[in-house]
């Protein structure tokens, strides 16, 4: 069984997949605070269900994509399980996570979307740098940015890693604490290799759950 905050259908907002019709299953819990988060709602509560219950009302929406996220879906013990469920049932799966825990335990199958923590998300420490190791071409890390400082962070951390050698790269301004635009600027301006994004989801129906 897993803990399951929501599990609904939308469009991907985030990463390589944005715009595509996708059924998310958001567990429960996350051992992060992060001061940008906009899903503190899953931190608690939630419903225990059964695997093959999970399965059945992702297959009811009849969409290919499936999104895991959190909260940080990793930190329970049978999300890797689900994910290879998922991979065997033939859906194209995704899974978002912090990057502070250890992403080998995602089937290989599975397009891992993994946060790098900028020193404004007041979690930077908790980055799990060996993770970097793992990812492959069919991965991407997602920097979400609060300011110009933090920018400047993950724009050394792309170069000192080769990052964009590794796997996709998005940059992403925080919800009202960084201006698309000005964002943009700096990859232009510093011939970045990354992809710039914003959240559609909230461009559609704003900060809202289940969207």
């Amino acid at each position: 069984m897993l803990k399951i905050t929501e599990i609904f259908h939308s469009l991907q907002g985030e990463a390589a997949q944005a715009g595509l019709p996708t059924v998310f299953v958001r567990l429960t819990g996350c051992p992060l605070r992060c001061t940008y988060c906009d899903s503190a709602y899953a931190f608690t509560g939630g419903d225990w269900m059964h695997m093959d219950d999970i399965l059945q009302e992702i297959g009811r929406h009849g969409t290919r994509h499936v999104c895991v996220t959190g909260g940080e879906p990793l930190a329970q013990k049978r999300c890797g399980l689900l994910l290879s469920r998922l991979c065997d049932a033939g859906f194209s799966v995704s899974l978002e996570t912090s990057g502070a825990v250890d992403i080998r335990q995602a089937d290989e199958r599975v397009i891992r979307v993994m946060d790098l923590k900028t020193p404004d998300s007041g979690e930077s420490d908790r980055n799990r740098w060996d993770n970097l190791a793992a990812l492959t071409p069919r991965d991407q890390v997602k920097f979400v940015l609060c300011s110009r400082g933090d920018y400047e962070w993950a724009r050394d951390r792309v170069a000192e890693h080769a990052l964009a050698e590794r796997c996709e790269v998005l940059f992403s301004p925080a919800w009202g604490e960084v201006e698309a635009t000005d964002l943009a600027d700096w990859i232009l301006a510093d011939h970045l290799p990354v992809r710039f994004q914003v959240q559609l989801h909230k461009l559609l129906w704003g900060d809202v759950p289940g969207k």
